[in-house]
């Protein structure tokens, strides 16, 4: 089973972080269009990368307190279907590297102007890791909060809606932390 083991940061960007990461060496750069529809843990997504446009299809669910996610390609014209049974969407552009048995992305949540209204890192573990790595030093200065592992706020399906995103961000400001 693909089991998904990922913790996730909240990053203060301060306009600049974004093209300090897209200008590191071994960082991709792509653009995610992602929808949630009307089922429980079904999510599809546009990837705009430099190698093409693929299309995915991506279930999601917990099974005895680990994430099983199974994504599968679909077609443009799957995609642009189930497009239209959409709850909520987002764009993100996101920066992903690798780094020995971990993965990072860091994904910039856009809003309809262009701009960025919430900045998050997520690093993906092997199966049975616990704790996550430091974060890269092209990420540690600008680390707000550490995610609790499970806490679904900080899911982007929760941050497509830019209110809930700023209520978080303010509340982690005003705190300091996550609570």
């Amino acid at each position: 089973m693909p089991i998904e083991n990922e913790r996730k940061f909240v990053l203060d960007d301060d306009g600049g972080l974004e093209g300090r990461i897209g200008a590191a060496p071994g960082v991709e750069r792509s653009v995610l269009q992602q929808a949630y529809l009307d089922s429980v843990g079904v999510r599809i997504r546009s990837v705009e990368a430099p190698d093409g446009t693929r299309h995915v299809f991506t279930y999601k669910c917990t099974v005895d307190g680990q994430v099983v996610e199974i994504e599968t390609a679909i077609s443009a014209s799957d995609f642009a279907r189930l497009w239209t049974r959409r709850q909520q969407s987002l764009c993100k552009v996101r920066y992903s590297w690798p780094d020995g048995d971990f993965h990072w992305d860091v994904d910039f949540f856009k809003r309809d102007d262009g701009g960025t209204y919430f900045a998050q890192a997520e690093v993906e573990m092997p199966e049975g890791e616990t704790e996550p790595p430091p974060l890269p030093p092209l990420l540690s200065g600008y680390l707000l909060a550490t995610v609790p592992a499970g806490d679904s706020r900080f899911a982007s399906k929760y941050l497509t809606d830019q209110v809930h995103a700023a209520r978080l961000l303010a509340d982690i400001r005003q705190k300091g932390r996550i609570e």
